[in-house]
């Protein structure tokens, strides 16, 4: 007799169980490869080159630096915050973020930069 009704096997139910798992899985990946920050992207309108530093340069040092900058709704940089990278030339890093200034935005927004620093 059949009702109109749906009547799922256990091999049925364990196979849409692992499309399910498959899915999120691939939604979750998706998320995670995406800029966390993708709506707080704002445009830089001017930067100021970092100074490298003279002792780094005659110790060699060199890498990426990586910053959390707060910027306010006209665009000028009102925080820095170091997320990653080498202490002597995170200083430098920081001293001219601070002067760069972003397009002008409806509100505040925190952006990720990175400056690299090579011999």
């Amino acid at each position: 007799m059949n009702n109109n009704r749906f009547e799922f096997r256990p091999n049925q139910l364990r196979r849409a169980g692992v499309r399910l798992m498959q899915a999120a899985v691939l939604a979750l990946v998706v998320a995670l490869a995406m800029p966390a920050r993708a709506a707080d992207e704002r445009a830089v309108k001017t930067k100021v080159a970092p100074t490298y530093p003279e002792i780094a340069k005659r110790m060699r040092v060199s890498g990426v630096v990586r910053l959390a900058v707060t910027v306010d709704p006209e665009g000028k940089v009102t925080g820095v915050k170091p997320i990653s990278g080498n202490g002597m030339l995170s200083v430098a890093a920081e001293d001219a973020v601070r002067r760069w200034r972003f397009e002008p935005s409806a509100g505040a927004s925190t952006v990720e930069v990175s400056l690299s620093f090579s011999l």
